[in-house]
């Protein structure tokens, strides 16, 4: 296609409603009209066609007493969609319902998504005396707690190193990883027995262990994983973690059509 017909096709009005959408983050969850002109550097009479066009169809809610503008629930709804439509999580979800019922601790499910690591899905028990920030959605470095490692070890070298470069190992403990050889040598290790288990190397006091998922290629496409308070689990019940871990990552797999090698 040429660059006139791309841009016969191109729509600014859409742009700019896109951009304001874009706009809300966890951080700024409501909004004003000037302050959206603001940081889009767009008059305030364009913001204002375009929000009250968004209010309209349900994209933004205004709160009548502030003026403020917030996402509205036709994304959320949107999203609903997408959520439950999203055949991995949809096939996991029995599988970590079980586990989730065995241990009553934190999982996680999680994918490599454009050099991310992404949560797919969680499941938290309300009893827990900590709560982990990490929410379906939220993108972390590659490399980070056990899950990222997990997908990585599955990754070639090349593709190791070119997300290395781009996402410089960063400290959050004493423990962690701060040179690309030992962490190699870690991803190594992973790959070899199986499964991850970061020992506070991401949170103080805080241990994950992690299992592959597999397609029906045999490529690690997701990972499961399981964390809790380090002090609350001794040797054995580090084991029994590994263990049920590994097997829900194993039923996931067989789910979606990998064949396992006896």
């Amino acid at each position: 296609m040429t660059r006139d017909k791309k841009e016969a096709f191109y729509n600014r009005s859409l742009e700019r409603a896109l951009q304001i959408l874009n706009a809300f983050t966890d951080e700024r969850t409501q909004l004003t009209l000037s302050r959206l002109s603001e940081l889009l550097s767009l008059s305030r009479a364009t913001v204002l066609r375009l929000c009250s066009t968004l209010v309209k169809y349900g994209f933004l809610q205004q709160d009548p007493a502030s003026r403020e503008y917030s996402l509205g629930l036709r994304l959320f709804e949107l999203g609903s969609i997408v959520f439950h439509s999203f055949s991995l999580r949809k096939t996991a979800s029995p599988f970590l319902d079980r586990l989730h019922l065995k241990l009553g601790r934190t999982l996680f499910l999680a994918i490599l998504e454009q050099g991310q690591l992404v949560y797919i899905d969680k499941r938290e028990d309300p009893l827990n005396l900590i709560t982990f920030t990490s929410k379906i959605g939220t993108r972390r470095p590659p490399y980070w707690g056990m899950l990222g490692p997990m997908l990585m070890a599955h990754l070639p070298d090349p593709e190791v190193e070119s997300l290395l470069e781009k996402y410089p190992l960063t400290a959050t403990t004493k423990k962690s990883f701060t040179k690309k050889e030992e962490f190699k040598k870690w991803l190594t290790q992973i790959r070899k027995q199986g499964f991850a288990v970061d020992r506070e190397r991401t949170f103080d006091g805080i241990t994950g262990v992690a299992a592959p998922i597999r397609d029906f290629r045999g490529q690690v496409v997701a990972s499961v994983a399981v964390c809790f308070i380090s002090s609350s689990v001794d040797s054995k019940g580090l084991k029994r973690i590994i263990k049920e871990v590994q097997r829900t990552g194993l039923d996931i797999s067989k789910e979606i059509g990998y064949l396992e090698k006896k």
